[in-house]
């Protein structure tokens, strides 16, 4: 019996540390006054920060001068700005963001944009920088 419930035990803990870590995106949702942007960061160190990130309107025209971006589209539409080029974004989706490109994100759907971003490195919120539209 004893050496029953030190398998279990030990069963428990693997459980348990395995599960060490994780986040279920799904569980994470926008404020219910959201007015247009809402970002939630999930990790960040050196090398790259992770956010989740809500966008009920629009993210103006801008680019980041010393990261690139990892756009992975989770709930939503949109229309996505990527340097020259303009596409529809929508779940499922995966947009990279070379460094000093300009980018911007229209949301076309009823529901808010949901997007799990990446930047690499390490994002401080110093290297945004509004550009004007391309006309």
């Amino acid at each position: 019996m004893k050496s029953k419930l030190t398998l279990l035990l030990s069963l428990l803990f693997c459980l348990l540390q395995a599960n060490a870590g994780k986040l279920v995106l799904s569980e994470i949702t926008p404020p219910s006054d959201l007015d247009n942007i809402h970002v939630v960061k999930i990790s960040s160190d050196s090398h790259a920060t992770d956010f989740v990130i809500f966008v009920k309107q629009q993210v103006p025209l801008h680019k980041h001068l010393t990261h690139t971006e990892s756009l992975y589209v989770l709930e939503g539409k949109g229309i996505f700005q990527l340097g020259e080029k303009i596409f529809d974004i929508e779940p499922g989706d995966y947009i990279n963001i070379p460094e000093g490109t300009p980018h911007a994100v229209t949301v076309t759907s009823s529901i808010p944009l949901k997007v799990f971003s990446v930047q690499a490195p390490e994002f401080l919120g110093k290297d945004r920088v509004k550009v004007n539209p391309i006309n």
